[in-house]
C-alpha cells in the first residue's frame, strides 16, 4: 500500500476522477495506528492472561467470568455516546481520545492491588470506560482524515497496525510469565508502562484537527448541532446499521470464551494459553488492508455480513465432532481473525458513510454502543448457558442464533440494489437506499441532524 507522511493531505492524496489508483493512507491515520498499536500491546498483555487468572487463579465459575467479561466488553457501551458527543461539541476528538487512553493507562497498575472479584470488576469497568470514551472520537478522526472512497482502506490500515499490537501483546505476556518471578503482577506492571507510552505519542504527534483545510474551516465556521441518539436513529441508513450491529452482537461470543473453549477442546496447558490470540491477530493483521480495499470496491455492508459467516464457521468447527487435531486450532483462529478483518474497521467505515460530518463522532458512537451493549448481554448469557449445559451446547446455541441473526441482517441491509461504495464504482448491492448519495445521506434534505 502507499504510505504517506504526516504532511500528506487527503485532498492531495485522493485519486483523480475515473482513476483506478487508490489514495495514500493519510499521516494522521498512521499516527493513530501507532497509538493503537502501542495501546493494544498493553491491553492484550492483560487480556491474554485474564481468563486464566480469573478462572484458574481466583477460581471463578464460567458464570462469574461471564459477568466480569461482560463488564470488560460492555461497560464501554455506556460512555461511547458521551465520548462521541463531547468530540462533536466543543472538546474536540483529540482531547476526548487522550482522556480515554489516559484513563485506561492508569487502570493497568491498579490490577496489582485488586485481588477480589469486586475490585477487579471495578478496575475493568474503569478501563473499559476509557475505551468507550476514545473509540468514537478516534474513528471520527480517521474518517475525517481521508476521502470517502478510501475509508475502507484507511480503517483497514489502522486496524492492521492495531492488530500488530494485539499480536505482540500475548507474546510479551507469554515471555513475562516464563521469566518473571512476579508472574501476573509483572504482566500488569509492564502493561501500565506501555500504555503510558501510547498516551504520550497521541499527545505529541496527533494533530488537534483532522482533515483537509476546507473541512477545518467548515468546522470552525459552525458548531456541531445537538444530535441525541433518537435523532440520529431517525435516519434510515444509521438505524439499519445500528440494529444490524446489535442483532449480530447478541450472538457474538467474546474472544475469551472462544479461547477457553478451544483450550479445553485441545487440552492445552495454561502456559500456552496466552498464545491463542496470536492466531486471531495474525489473520486480522494479514487481511485487514486487503479486506478494507475489497469493502471499498464491492460494498462495506456486504463485507460486514460475510465476516459474521466466517465467525459462524469457527463456531461450527468447535462444536462438530472433528477430533482434537492441532490443525483445528489454526483453522478456528484464522476464521476468527477473518471475522475481525471483515467487520471491525469495515463497520466504522460504513457508519461514516451514513453520518454527516458535523455529527460524525455521535453517529459512530450510536452504532458502536448498540454493538457493545449487545455483546455485554451475550457474555452474560453465554456464561450462564456454559454453567448450565456445558461449553459445546452453549456454543451450539450461539451458532444457531448467529445464523438466524445473519439472515435477518440480510433483509435489514438490502432495501435496494444500490452500492454503498462512496467511490461510485459498481459493486454488490447490500448498500444504501434508493436516492441516497454516496455517503449514505439522502440527496434531498441533507441538512444537519437537529
Amino acid at each position: 500500500m502507499y504510505l504517506a507522511d504526516s504532511r500528506t493531505s487527503p485532498a492531495s492524496a485522493a485519486p483523480t476522477t475515473g482513476s483506478r489508483r487508490y489514495a495514500a493512507v493519510p499521516g494522521t491515520v498512521l499516527v493513530l495506528g501507532t497509538v493503537s498499536l502501542i495501546t493494544d500491546v498493553s491491553s492484550e498483555m492483560v487480556t491474554a492472561v485474564l481468563p486464566l487468572y480469573l478462572v484458574a487463579g481466583l477460581g471463578l465459575s464460567p458464570l462469574g467470568f461471564g459477568l466480569l467479561d461482560g463488564v470488560y466488553n460492555g461497560v464501554s457501551a455506556l460512555v461511547r455516546l458521551l465520548g462521541g458527543g463531547l468530540a462533536d461539541r466543543g472538546a474536540g476528538p483529540k482531547a476526548v481520545a487522550a482522556a480515554g487512553y489516559g484513563m485506561s493507562a492508569l487502570c493497568k497498575p491498579l490490577l496489582l492491588l485488586a485481588h477480589t472479584v469486586p475490585l477487579i470488576g471495578a478496575v475493568l469497568a474503569a478501563d473499559r470506560t476509557g475505551k468507550g470514551l476514545r473509540t468514537a472520537p478516534r474513528d471520527a478522526m480517521i474518517s475525517l482524515a481521508c476521502e470517502p472512497a478510501g475509508r475502507g482502506r484507511a480503517f483497514g490500515a489502522h486496524r492492521a497496525m492495531d492488530t500488530a499490537g494485539a499480536l505482540l501483546g500475548p507474546v510479551a505476556a507469554f515471555l513475562i510469565l516464563r521469566v518473571a518471578a512476579g508472574g501476573y503482577d509483572a504482566v500488569f506492571t509492564v502493561s501500565g508502562c506501555v500504555a503510558a507510552l501510547g498516551v504520550l505519542v497521541l499527545l505529541l504527534f496527533v494533530p488537534g484537527r483532522s482533515g483537509t483545510p476546507e473541512r477545518a474551516r467548515g468546522r470552525t465556521a459552525r458548531r456541531a448541532p445537538r444530535a441525541p441518539a433518537r435523532a440520529l436513529l431517525r435516519r434510515s441508513a444509521i438505524r439499519r446499521l445500528a440494529v444490524c450491529a446489535a442483532l449480530l452482537g447478541l450472538t457474538t461470543v467474546s474472544d475469551s470464551f472462544l479461547y477457553l473453549t478451544l483450550q479445553r477442546r485441545l487440552d492445552l496447558s495454561e502456559s500456552w494459553f496466552p498464545l491463542l490470540p496470536l492466531g486471531t491477530a495474525a489473520a486480522f493483521l494479514l487481511l485487514a488492508v486487503p479486506v478494507g480495499i475489497l469493502a471499498d470496491r464491492f460494498g462495506r455492508r456486504l463485507c460486514f455480513l460475510c465476516g459474521h459467516l466466517a465467525l459462524l464457521g469457527a463456531y461450527v468447527l468447535l462444536v462438530a465432532p472433528l477430533g482434537d487435531s492441532p490443525a483445528l486450532a489454526g483453522v478456528v483462529l484464522a476464521l476468527h481473525g477473518s471475522f475481525y478483518a471483515a467487520t471491525d474497521g469495515v463497520l466504522a467505515a460504513a457508519t461514516a458513510d451514513a453520518v454527516p460530518e458535523a455529527v460524525r463522532g455521535s453517529g459512530l458512537a450510536v452504532v458502536q454502543t448498540g454493538q457493545a451493549g449487545a455483546r455485554f448481554v451475550c457474555s452474560i448469557a453465554f456464561g450462564a448457558a456454559w454453567t448450565a449445559w456445558g461449553d459445546r451446547t452453549a456454543l451450539g446455541l450461539a451458532a444457531v442464533g448467529l445464523a438466524v441473526s445473519a439472515l435477518a441482517s440480510v433483509a435489514l441491509l438490502r432495501p435496494g440494489g444500490h452500492t454503498d461504495d462512496p467511490g461510485g464504482r459498481s459493486g454488490v448491492g447490500l448498500g444504501n437506499r434508493p436516492g441516497d448519495g454516496p455517503d449514505g445521506v439522502p440527496d434531498a434534505g441533507r441538512e444537519a441532524v437537529r
